[in-house]
């Protein structure tokens, strides 16, 4: 065989062996071993503050949720099944989890905002008790003990548990400035003013939309936008930094930033290790405390190895703390503080 056609045969091969790699589900993976220093980190951690940390994982084979203590101790399987579970929230009281879940089987997250492929649920944290909330629905969050939000593609809805009730929030089809895009993890401002939202589809962008004026502020580039618990600042992850991805956070006010800042400005964290290409930030109600997952090796968030983290907010970031140890993949984490006290 001459030298050329081995090297288109090899070329090939590399080509579909990378396809494979992405196109089907992930990996269930293997237990990593834990070294002496990250389970002191784990159980200083524990020490600091006593939660538990909900999460998606693929290492029974399908995403369900887990759940530990803020030391990593006590994980627990939550949901089983062959679909994929992910975008678990705790409720405000902690005692129920809500979450996406696929109609059948695997589907990718970049079909998201393909609402008519999955439907909200919600679980007792400690398992049990599973329930649908709304139907061909995705990214569903908390607004109150009673009441969530989600998305269908171009539209938000708020929907009160009690009554069945839903109510149209927002479309991008009627906003000028969104163009009829996708509307991804909407988050309520504390005040309920203002949504944070990452836009894909007809736009790639995130920032903050004006409830009553039905005005839009583009904040930059990047996903996952939301609000930080006072109310006064928001954060997102934006594709820069040591990894190629990092959170950066600015002030807000009245739905608009305050002041355009350089990227030095913006950045909130970027972890300075190998492991540092940063999604699914989410912060503790009081502020304190900063979970997400990071990977060291590819992007896609339902297949690539991301590990859970978890960093106490203000310290310098060498001193995050890993909390899985897993070769599946590990994402969209929440935490819940027994007493936490929303920020002001």
């Amino acid at each position: 065989m001459s030298s050329w056609v081995k090297v288109l045969c090899c070329g090939l091969a590399l080509f579909w062996g990378s396809c494979a790699a992405i196109s089907g589900k992930p990996s269930s993976g293997s237990e990593q071993d834990i070294d002496d220093e990250d389970r002191a980190r784990m159980a200083k951690v524990g020490k600091q503050v006593q939660g538990r940390i909900v999460w998606s994982s693929s290492r029974i084979g399908n995403h369900d949720l887990f759940s530990m203590n803020t030391d990593g101790s006590n994980q627990q399987r939550i949901t089983a099944g062959e679909h994929v579970d992910w975008f678990p929230r705790f409720s405000p009281d902690g005692k129920t989890v809500m979450f996406c879940r696929s109609k059948k089987g695997w589907v990718y997250e970049r079909d998201a905002n393909m609402n008519f492929k999955w439907d909200v649920f919600s679980v007792d944290a400690a398992g049990g008790n599973q329930k649908k909330v709304a139907e061909n629905a995705c990214w569903g969050t908390w607004i109150g003990e009673q009441q969530i939000m989600f998305s269908r593609k171009t539209q938000v809805f708020v929907k009160d548990l009690d009554s069945g009730e839903e109510t149209l929030l927002a479309d991008s089809r009627k906003v000028a400035a969104l163009g009829g895009a996708d509307l991804q993890q909407p988050q309520m401002s504390p005040d309920g003013k203002f949504l944070a939202i990452t836009l894909r589809g007809s736009m790639r962008e995130t920032g903050i939309l004006n409830l009553e004026k039905k005005s839009w502020a583009q904040t930059g580039e990047g996903c996952q936008i939301n609000w930080h618990p006072a109310g006064g600042r928001i954060y997102w992850v934006n594709p820069s930094g040591n990894g190629g991805s990092e959170v950066f956070s600015v002030e807000v006010k009245a739905g608009q930033p305050v002041k355009k800042c350089d990227y030095e400005e913006m950045r909130f964290v970027d972890i300075p290790s190998r492991i540092s290409h940063e999604y699914f930030p989410q912060m503790s109600k009081d502020a304190k405390w900063l979970v997400w997952a990071a990977t060291q090796r590819g992007h896609d968030h339902d297949i690539a190895d991301y590990e859970v983290h978890i960093w106490e907010i203000g310290t310098d970031p060498e001193n995050c703390t890993r909390m899985t140890f897993h070769s599946g993949n590990d994402r969209w984490p929440d935490i819940f503080i027994p007493g936490a006290v929303r920020a002001q």
